[in-house]
């Protein structure tokens, strides 16, 4: 199983949207190495940090599972659509997604305890410059989110 941190701000799509919504299609990623990663690397049953950005204070917000692989974004199809990429097609496509299910919210563990928390070095979202709106999370890190959390991997598994 591999882990993983999604961001999303908190007026775009926020994790009680998730909830609400009970599963969604995780659209618009629009950077190569991202799009590597949900095409290539995340699979059913994967773990996710869901982590609200652009927002005061950022923090991980709730964990989420990815309930279906990478497959192609059809929302790059869409000519009248916020992310249309016109060099994309169905024979072709360019962008992929992935499907992801709420498991658990977390009570917010803001990203200023997460620089603080020496058992998190080295995390990539604790890095200079990672912007990334997808991110691999190693096991440790996200065990160490969870306790953060006050949670544990067997609430979410």
């Amino acid at each position: 199983m591999n882990h993983w941190l999604m961001k999303s701000e908190l007026d775009v799509y926020p994790y009680s949207q998730l909830v609400a919504d009970g599963q969604t299609h995780w659209d618009g990623v629009r950077n190569y190495q991202a799009r590597n990663m949900m095409r290539d690397a995340m699979n059913t049953g994967d773990l996710v940090l869901f982590y609200h950005s652009n927002t005061k204070p950022p923090h991980v917000a709730g964990v989420a599972r990815v309930v279906r692989g990478g497959y192609p974004d059809f929302t790059s199809w869409d000519s009248n659509g916020k992310y249309f990429d016109e060099k994309s097609t169905p024979e072709n496509p360019r962008w992929f997604m992935v499907d992801i299910e709420p498991v658990m919210e977390l009570p917010m563990v803001s990203l200023h305890a997460m620089k603080e928390n020496p058992n998190l070095e080295g995390m990539p979202l604790l890095q200079r410059g990672q912007r990334l709106s997808v991110q691999a999370v190693s096991a440790t890190h996200f065990d160490e989110v969870l306790k953060m959390a006050n949670a544990q991997r067997s609430d979410v598994e």
